[in-house]
């Protein structure tokens, strides 16, 4: 009987005979009939199905899969989708591992460092969202779900170096014990289910201090006593650096402008004050 031996197969293929014969011994790759001798012959057909499952296997998937596509048990348009969707899973984990080392290299962190960041990257979107919602459940109660959003990190999928070390260290920010309690601080600024502070005498004397500073006007002298007579609720709190960094990295992780720096605004009103 004609056709392709296991030798054929593998010349035209490029494959391994021992290969060949491993496809074939599974019932991937049938054989069509049989020589004189008792060797194994194939036809067109099992050369064709073949370069399938050569190509298929190149391209990641499994033996069972490869199976139920040559078998026409599952079509290759449903495959291919199935099998481009969990790839680009696996692509979104091997950038951000490698931000991740990138990051690390970049900072000589520690092995133990080194380990904290890739646990607290490595995390899931949903328990990354768990993790900030309950620092904000504990933090602002009441609070309009607009400033929420506002305050709520969101790492893409394809996080820069930058993006990462942001990330690493809001996540660990969030679980400080005082930094929970001074934005709770914060909190009691905003009335319940209102979308911004009403009145906001933080953002009016921050107003009022900057046009001062442009102005010109020393701290010490009488115009500025003017600004400080009255004093403001939760200044000290906005003024606590670690809302600052927050805020700063909460910027970096979402992709934002950078925010104002506070520090020279509330130097000079601390200036204004103690004169």
């Amino acid at each position: 009987m004609d056709g392709y031996t296991i030798g054929d197969l593998a010349r035209r293929t490029g494959l391994t005979v021992k290969t060949v014969r491993f496809y074939s011994d599974k019932g991937i790759v049938p054989p069509s009939g049989r020589s004189h001798s008792g060797y194994r012959l194939y036809d067109l057909d099992a050369l064709a199905r073949l370069d399938l499952v050569r190509t298929l296997r190149e391209l990641g998937l499994d033996l069972a899969t490869i199976r139920k596509v040559v078998d026409r048990e599952l079509s290759l348009p449903e495959v291919a989708a199935a099998h481009a969707e969990a790839l680009e899973v696996q692509m979104r984990t091997l950038r951000l591992r490698r931000a991740v080392l990138t990051a690390v290299a970049r900072r000589g962190s520690t092995p133990e460092e080194t380990d904290i960041m890739h646990k607290l990257a490595r995390l899931s979107e949903d328990e990354r969202r768990r993790l900030i919602d309950d620092f904000l459940d504990a933090t602002l109660t009441g609070v309009h779900a607009g400033v929420r959003c506002s305050l709520t990190p969101e790492l893409p999928d394809d996080p820069e170096v930058e993006q990462v070390e942001a990330w690493v260290e809001l996540a660990e920010l969030t679980q400080d014990a005082g930094f929970r309690a001074a934005v709770r601080l914060l909190a009691e600024h905003y009335p319940a289910g209102a979308s911004v502070p009403r009145p906001d005498p933080v953002a009016i004397i921050r107003s009022r201090v900057r046009q001062a500073m442009a102005a010109g006007i020393d701290p010490s002298s009488p115009e500025a006593k003017a600004l400080v007579a009255a004093p403001v609720p939760h200044l000290e709190a906005t003024a606590d650096p670690r809302w600052n960094r927050y805020l700063q990295l909460l910027s970096i992780v979402n992709g934002w402008p950078p925010p104002e720096d506070p520090a020279p605004l509330h130097e000079w009103y601390r200036k204004a004050s103690q004169a």
